[in-house]
């Protein structure tokens, strides 16, 4: 029986995450070019931007709390934007409206009469996909 050991390099190179995140980095600086910084340190290109995707995609977002100022209708005379571009008076705007931010541009628009049971379940639907 006869056996054959192969040398050499192997094609395939493991990345350290901190070599990922500093790669990632250097793309990031203002004029960066990804494919110089790849070149520079040996990278595919077709790499580092999946690197950079997944760094979007990993960023954990954290729910923070606005700054919020309840004035009386009869106290202000401004306009509020409709969704649909025109404009309402704030007195005919309707009372209580929440607005509940889903993220990837999608938004609930409830007011104070809602059922709370029909939106768990539209919220829970929604979280599905």
């Amino acid at each position: 029986m006869r056996v054959e050991v192969l040398g050499g390099l192997e094609r395939r190179r493991r990345w350290s995450q901190d070599d990922r995140v500093r790669i990632v980095e250097e793309t990031l600086v203002p004029g960066a070019k990804v494919t110089e910084v790849a070149r520079r340190n040996g990278v595919a290109t077709s790499l580092v931007f999946t690197w950079r995707r997944q760094a979007r995609t990993s960023e954990q977002v954290v729910p923070s709390f606005a700054p919020v100022q309840i004035v009386a209708v009869e106290e202000t005379a401004k306009l509020l934007p409709a969704g649909d571009g025109r404009v309402r008076s704030v007195a005919s705007a309707r009372t209580g409206l929440i607005e509940i931010d889903l993220g990837n541009r999608r938004r609930i628009r409830v007011d104070a009469h809602v059922d709370p049971e029909a939106l768990a379940r539209v919220l829970e639907v929604l979280e599905r996909r």
